[in-house]
């Protein structure tokens, strides 16, 4: 089955870690041994697994924040440095596309052709044939990199399509993870551009005051990428039910993410949690809470961040790479979803959202 992943930092991945994603993820495993830092030798995206996971699009994203906290390769001293480490992600997506491996899709009409081609190869595929290019569409997690809102249009002509304003601390436009912020004065400017160009707001990773401040503002298309649910893993990271209700209300769509911390409470990150045994199943649990709340499936779905920063041993065990996203398929039906059901929360629910979004609905 295809799936659809609204969260990747395939470009951080890949210049700030140092990655090769066409290289299999087990040949970066075995490059990496040895090497100090954070997730080294335990990367779970590569292209061949995507491929062989039949991961068909994702929204992948450029990230580089200057938040006035600079931290090595992803927080900068000025906002000219992060625009220009944005950039500089762009141009990877747009290099890869040019060898052929990925397709850029920031229109109507490229993504049913990209669909078209996907389907035919998932149904049709023999064990050598070439799966076709890998689709994502592009999104900016922490908008920083623009240097003010009258510039959005350009970034918007170079192929951005998703914003989330903020991402860990104060931003340059609104508070994110981590603080208590509320919009500064540029952030009403930026969501005003982004309601004029079409460009739909990620809330994912706002804080409590900024997300009521973004959705009393920007009336256009809303989703949240990569977030969890506050009432089974309560810290500021996640949304409570009152911001998931406001979000549904929306009509938007909801992607769970995949990192422990997020998933299970109790689990710190980088610590040994020799106690603690998570699951994907845990992961069920978050999309079966927005279910319910949603009365149905149709606002949920996958928004893994797999390697967003981490590798294997912060992800469940139950997963070695992001080819095992396909075993969601499994663990919905024995929870009693239907066929339809698991190909809405795997695939259909981000495609209904970017067509809705691009005006096809």
């Amino acid at each position: 089955m295809l799936i659809v992943d609204g969260h990747l930092d395939l470009a951080l991945n890949a210049l700030q870690n140092n990655r090769d994603l066409l290289l299999d993820a087990y040949t970066t495993r075995a490059l990496e041994s040895g090497t100090p830092g954070k997730g080294k030798a335990k990367g779970t995206v590569a292209f061949p697994q995507m491929r062989r996971g039949r991961v068909a699009l994702c929204f992948t994203t450029l990230c580089a924040r200057s938040t006035g906290r600079p931290t090595p390769h992803i927080d900068y001293n000025s906002p000219a440095q992060a625009y220009g480490v944005a950039h500089g992600q762009l141009a990877y997506y747009r290099g890869l596309e040019a060898q052929g491996h990925v397709s850029v899709i920031t229109d109507l009409a490229q993504l049913d052709a990209h669909l078209e081609l996907w389907t035919k190869f998932d149904t049709l595929a023999s064990p050598d044939e070439e799966a076709p290019p890998l689709g994502v569409v592009v999104s900016m997690e922490s908008a920083d990199p623009v240097l003010f809102p009258e510039q959005l249009q350009s970034w918007w002509d170079a192929g951005l399509r998703l914003i989330g304003p903020a991402h860990f601390g104060q931003g340059r436009y609104a508070g994110g993870t981590g603080c208590d912020g509320s919009l500064t004065s540029l952030g009403p400017g930026l969501l005003c551009e982004m309601e004029r160009l079409g460009i739909p707001l990620d809330l994912t990773h706002l804080s409590d005051v900024s997300f009521w401040e973004c959705l009393q503002i920007y009336q256009g298309p809303v989703l949240a990428s990569h977030t969890n649910c506050r009432t089974l893993v309560p810290h500021q990271r996640e949304f409570d039910d009152d911001q998931l209700r406001a979000i549904l209300a929306r009509d938007a769509v909801i992607g769970v993410t995949l990192g422990n911390w997020q998933v299970s409470f109790g689990w710190i990150v980088g610590a040994k949690n020799e106690k603690y045994s998570v699951t994907l199943e845990r992961v069920v649990d978050h999309i079966d809470h927005i279910c319910q709340l949603a009365g149905d499936c149709r606002h949920v779905a996958i928004g893994s961040d797999l390697d967003g920063g981490v590798g294997t041993d912060e992800f469940p065990e139950d997963l070695d790479t992001i080819e095992e996203l396909q075993r969601f398929q499994h663990l919905l039906a024995d929870r009693g979803y239907d066929q339809e059901a698991v190909a809405s929360i795997l695939h259909k629910n981000w495609i209904s959202f970017l067509r809705k979004a691009w005006g096809a609905e």
